[in-house]
């Protein structure tokens, strides 16, 4: 047991010490690139490896910087986005901050890169920001979003925002395991355990059950529905993994009882699955504006 903890112990020191310095390596090159803006953006996740720029595979990140750096005719700049989407999961209004050496003409930025970036991305607007902005740190709350529905299989064109459940959902259990979630708690069975943290505690603000807006409207059906989730922050997985669990609720697959449980629980192991990607969206992110100067 005491051999287990100090390979965890360590692990977890090795996990800091490189973080800490990608984030030295990215500090020193935002102070080296003083003109700063927040760009406001949306994609269609289900073509991308997620947000974050890879070796290897394609990413938002990565194609929004290749556009960047045509449209600026430089590379000396720096992206950190408020919220790292994983493979396969969309983006409605989410945002980013640039870090440049140079003034940015904000309206020809945003005009020159909507015709160049393909059409699953989308630059909404912009603004000039304050050095004092921390695109992390000053987040108020992030919205995210999953879509599902019931019934017969939908056309496959609806499939890259909508996950096709099969079964009868019972939505009054659903709506009540969706309250036991609700607060602030030990959320480890409930996310892919991080090998970054032992912090596992996270506060769901809202969690709501809603109509898909576009329900019975062209290829989306009548039976599809949302489950809204806001907190300040989640951790990796959490709101697929707490999707998988209120529809397995509602499946009759686990109790109430078994959610309450896991919230106590200091079992590292997720009570389900994460529900697919595809059905994710990051719906909205709000920060606080006041410490700017």
């Amino acid at each position: 047991m005491i051999f287990g903890l100090f390979i965890r112990s360590k692990s977890l020191f090795l996990c800091f010490y490189r973080n800490a310095k990608k984030t030295l390596r990215i500090l020193i090159s935002m102070q080296n690139r003083p003109f700063t803006y927040l760009l406001w953006m949306q994609y269609l996740g289900f073509r991308y490896n997620g947000w974050q720029k890879q070796p290897d595979g394609k990413t938002v990140q990565g194609r929004m910087e290749k556009v960047l750096r045509f449209v600026l005719g430089h590379g000396n700049f720096t992206t950190l986005a408020a919220s790292r989407t994983d493979a396969g999961v969309s983006c409605n209004r989410g945002a980013f901050e640039l870090f440049s050496a140079e003034p940015v003409d904000l309206p020809e930025l945003i005009q020159q890169m909507n015709v160049y970036l393909p059409n699953d991305i989308r630059i909404l607007e912009g603004q000039a920001i304050s050095q004092d902005f921390n695109i992390i740190q000053d987040v108020v709350e992030k919205e995210y979003r999953y879509h599902f529905a019931t019934g017969e299989k939908f056309h496959p064109f609806a499939a890259g925002n909508l996950l096709h459940v099969i079964g009868e959902l019972d939505i009054p259990m659903m709506k009540q395991g969706g309250e036991l979630l609700l607060g602030k708690h030990d959320f480890r069975r409930f996310c892919s355990i991080d090998k970054i943290t032992d912090d596992y505690v996270r506060e769901v603000f809202e969690l709501n059950f809603l109509d898909h807006e576009l329900a019975g409207k062209g290829l989306v059906p009548a039976d599809s529905f949302t489950i809204s989730i806001k907190g300040k922050g989640f951790l990796r997985y959490q709101i697929r993994v707490m999707v998988a669990v209120l529809i397995d609720l509602g499946l009759e697959k686990i109790s109430l009882e078994q959610i309450s449980e896991a919230l106590t629980s200091q079992e590292n192991k997720p009570l389900c699955e994460p529900a697919k990607a595809h059905g994710l969206v990051l719906e909205e992110v709000v920060f606080d504006f006041g410490r700017q100067k």
